[in-house]
């Protein structure tokens, strides 16, 4: 078998490299440094359109990176309050988390992702009648205009005091584990590490002289200057992916509370325990063991779907690479394998993690 797997890429390979030598086209990835000569509406590194093929690939590689991280950040947190929702012993409650699920999910992406972009924001008002919120936040047609931070000169300090007070709040979590597990006693660890977090930060900007300052935007002309502008496309893309796969994680969330015994509940009631604290200190921790690996494939999912960046224009790294440099330079092969490595090491790095969160939420037999 594997005689014959390796004579037919073998054979594959041997073809395509003849009928590229026959037409004349070159191979390798020299065409990484020409120069790409087009523009990108959304970089978040510097790129201009003197910039490299090269910088191309970068530049779509990390808007692909953005959008997924946004993704699956607000899926994540609407499938777990749908999911609990639809347990809710709340009859509205229930039935509006059962019907998101309903309609969302049976959907198709493509659709939605036309909805969100068509319908609801190419429909908002040009530059001048922009929808405002305090004449510091717009939105128009032209996507979401919000103020920009400037940090001053003593600004990294406060960057670093919120990296302290995240630590110090790692450990003070891990530390009120330990000491609930051998003496049964229990720290509010969570409101104490939430307020380390603000006021450790909070008080260090505050010594330094509050060193920030905020670029808010200015209608002039027919658009908007300064601040940072979110583009319509990234909003319905976000808004799709993120509203789809939720409904997905909403019935993964409400089977894995489902699995749990009803006995565990009934326990922590007969200890007192509210129901906040059972759904968060008894239930959860144990419908995990059930949640995470359903989970790891929805995360995937989203990641490779946000490639439907494509249809609306939003410049992903299929659309600017194995789009528009794939066109330019006509070097399909490279292009495509270059995309496919990296939607491949995407997936395999985020489910090493997921295996690795879910050995840690495993139950430890003794």
């Amino acid at each position: 078998m594997l005689a014959a797997l390796f004579a037919v890429i073998g054979f594959i390979v041997s073809n395509t490299l003849e009928n590229l030598d026959a037409r004349g086209i070159t191979t390798g990835f020299g065409f990484l440094h020409d120069t790409a000569g087009f523009g990108i509406v959304q970089s978040l590194i510097d790129y201009t359109p003197q910039s490299t093929y090269g910088r191309t690939f970068l530049v779509g590689l990390l808007n692909t990176l953005l959008v997924s991280t946004l993704g699956i950040a607000a899926a994540t947190i609407i499938g777990f309050l749908m999911g609990i929702a639809r347990l809710s012993p709340n009859w509205l409650i229930a039935r509006i988390a059962g019907a998101y699920v309903e309609i969302f999910r049976n959907i198709p992406l493509l659709l939605q992702i036309f909805f969100w972009y068509f319908a609801v924001l190419r429909s908002l008002p040009s530059p001048r009648q922009s929808m405002s919120l305090g004449e510091a936040v717009f939105l128009n047609i032209r996507g979401l205009v919000v103020p920009a931070p400037v940090g001053g000169p003593g600004f990294v300090w406060t960057l670093v005091a919120l990296a302290v007070a995240v630590i110090a709040a790692i450990v003070l979590v891990r530390w009120n584990r330990r000491r609930q597990a051998a003496t049964g006693d229990r720290l509010p660890a969570g409101w104490i590490s939430a307020g380390i977090i603000v006021v450790l930060p909070a008080v260090v900007f505050i010594a330094s002289g509050m060193p920030l300052t905020w670029d808010i935007p200015k209608l002039g002309g027919f658009n908007f200057s300064g601040g940072i502008t979110v583009l319509p496309e990234l909003l319905a893309l976000w808004l799709a992916l993120s509203i789809y796969t939720g409904a997905f994680i909403a019935e993964i969330v409400r089977s894995g509370i489902q699995a749990v015994s009803k006995g565990q509940t009934e326990a922590a009631r007969a200890l007192s325990l509210s129901g906040g604290m059972t759904l968060r200190l008894v239930v959860i921790p144990q419908a995990m063991r059930v949640i995470i690996p359903p989970l790891t494939s929805q995360y995937l999912n989203l990641i490779k779907n946000s490639s439907l960046a494509t249809a609306i224009g939003y410049p992903d790294l299929v659309s600017v690479f194995a789009g528009t440099t794939l066109n330019q330079t006509g070097q399909a092969i490279e292009v495509i394998m270059m995309t496919m490595a990296v939607y491949l090491t995407l997936s395999l790095l985020v489910s090493m993690f997921m295996n690795w969160f879910n050995a840690r939420m495993a139950l430890v037999e003794r």
